[in-house]
């Protein structure tokens, strides 16, 4: 029937998102979308706008497949605040380790291309970090420890958790990706006992 998509558009987009996380915005050209999609570019475009608009799909898609995991794991744990960085960093950790997606993470991918990025979707990215370290903070809301102290604490485990999938892709063991998990969250932990205990 004419005017009916012939594809399925939420696996075509996931298919794209693999490009994107794989190769990073600058180098998933329209021919490297098109081949992993099995669409040519005018039913690319038809359908998701052009290569940025695609890209702001596969980063939101992305941020709600794995983020309703990491506030499910954040939030798993009220009262114990390092517990649920455990489980947080758990989460990434398996995502890390998942055979059946590219290795690192799209958001870290994408900000560490910044600067190729359309300033639209530098903001998006930034964003996106931005709610993942809410999300940290949340968790740690019933520490007594003083809200500077969470604040920085937060921050740092979105920096740990970002530069494990950088790890990652460049090659680093399992083994020694979970020993820097391990080590972040007993920095949490004695952060939060002094603090509490301050």
């Amino acid at each position: 029937m004419s005017g009916r998509k012939q594809f399925d558009v939420d696996q075509a987009l996931d298919q794209a998102m693999r490009v994107f996380w794989q190769r990073g915005y600058a180098d998933a050209s329209l021919d490297a979308l098109g081949s992993a999609t099995g669409l040519g570019r005018g039913s690319l475009y038809g359908t998701f706008g052009g290569k940025d608009a695609l890209f702001r799909q596969c980063l939101d898609r992305y941020a709600s497949m794995y983020g309703a995991r990491y506030e499910e794991a954040l939030a798993a744990h009220p009262d114990d605040p390092v517990r649920a960085v455990e489980a947080f960093f758990e989460v990434v950790l398996a995502r890390i380790a998942d055979p059946g997606v590219p290795g690192g993470c799209l958001v870290a991918q994408s900000a560490a291309q910044s600067p190729t990025l359309k300033e639209e979707r530098r903001t998006q990215v930034r964003a996106l970090l931005d709610t993942q370290r809410a999300r940290v903070h949340e968790a740690l809301a019933s520490s007594s420890a003083p809200p500077q102290v969470r604040d920085e604490l937060a921050t740092y485990v979105v920096a740990v958790s970002q530069s494990l999938a950088v790890l990652s892709r460049a090659g680093t063991p399992d083994g020694e990706l979970r020993s820097v998990a391990r080590l972040a969250c007993t920095t949490v932990s004695d952060t939060l006992a002094r603090a509490a205990g301050g």
